[in-house]
């Protein structure tokens, strides 16, 4: 049949292999993980954010990840990069030191993003912030 793809064909995505069992990890092997740019850096650093509401240490490295500009290019959706949703965690957590790492990986992007993910929050000023992840 003429114009009919053979499985042969049809180009195939290249395997990741299994995902790491992140949550068997510490909060440094995620960090590296995310800084690498490991295949699942993403799992990486959503496994660290879920930390930071009782874990000081993961909020550091959050904020500190946030500042790749790989996370800064890499879309979840629409606008809203890995590293928008670093500091979207830090600032859900709702913790002093959360908020204050958020506050400062904020005040790390260019002032173009920084209106684009006020806009995004709606809200005039990133303190007022407060989003909630489910």
């Amino acid at each position: 049949m003429e114009g009919t793809a053979v499985p042969g064909d049809v180009p195939q995505l290249p395997r990741r292999g299994p995902a790491p069992a992140v949550d068997r990890m510490s909060n440094a092997e995620l960090a590296r993980m995310v800084e690498s740019e490991h295949p699942y850096r993403g799992k990486a650093l959503f496994e660290l954010s879920d930390r930071i509401p009782h874990d000081d240490d993961a909020a550091t490295k959050v904020a500190m990840l946030s500042r790749l500009s790989s996370l800064r290019r890499a879309r979840l959706f629409d606008r809203v990069s890995l590293a928008w949703s670093a500091i979207i965690a830090l600032l859900a957590a709702e913790t002093a030191h959360a908020r204050a790492s958020a506050y400062e990986a904020f005040g790390a992007l260019d002032p173009a993003e920084q209106r684009d993910m006020l806009d995004y929050l709606e809200v005039s000023a990133i303190e007022e912030a407060h989003p909630r992840i489910a």
